[in-house]
């Protein structure tokens, strides 16, 4: 499928699903994007008193795909799906966690959101949330809310991160 630009005359023809899944689709490039050209040191580097790091917001992100298109979806435990029980878990970087790996992890749980939803229509329902029964359409509002904002927080470490490295 073709995506339209996200600007221009093409949005106005366009049916809402695909532009909910081109805005999900920019968000998701663009969280990745934050670690493009750090460090492992910088990836992982703590700028705020929380977890927050911009490799831990790439985990992040990829345990919000998999609670909302996997265990939202599927009604799959999270403990089958194998993500943390808790948000608060899912920043915490363990020793095996590189750019790498986390890019990879991201890029296959968003894959695996398209092929789970791809069957579905925004008003079906799904299931298997811990709020309760919602129509797709309100789980892609949550994910491109959730991911606009986790966006801008890797915005803001990513600059800081620039700006601490040795000027030549």
């Amino acid at each position: 499928m073709t995506l339209p630009p996200t600007h221009g005359e093409d949005v106005f023809d366009a049916p809402l699903r695909v532009l909910f899944e081109v805005f999900l689709d920019e968000h998701r490039t663009g969280i990745r994007a934050a670690l493009d050209g750090l460090s492992e040191e910088e990836a992982r580097r703590s700028l705020v008193p929380s977890a927050t790091t911009l490799l831990g917001l790439l985990k992040h992100a990829t345990f919000v795909e998999k609670v909302w298109f996997d265990e939202a979806v599927t009604c799959r435990s999270r403990a089958e799906i194998g993500i943390p029980a808790t948000p608060h878990e899912s920043f915490l970087l363990t020793d095996a966690d590189t750019v790498a790996s986390v890019l990879r992890a991201h890029e296959q749980a968003c894959e695996d959101s398209r092929r789970a939803t791809a069957p579905l229509g925004l008003d079906d329902i799904v299931h298997g949330n811990r709020r309760g029964p919602l129509p797709l359409r309100w789980v892609y509002l949550h994910m491109l809310r959730e991911l606009a904002q986790h966006c801008g927080h890797a915005d803001v470490l990513r600059e800081q991160v620039l700006a601490a490295r040795p000027r030549p």
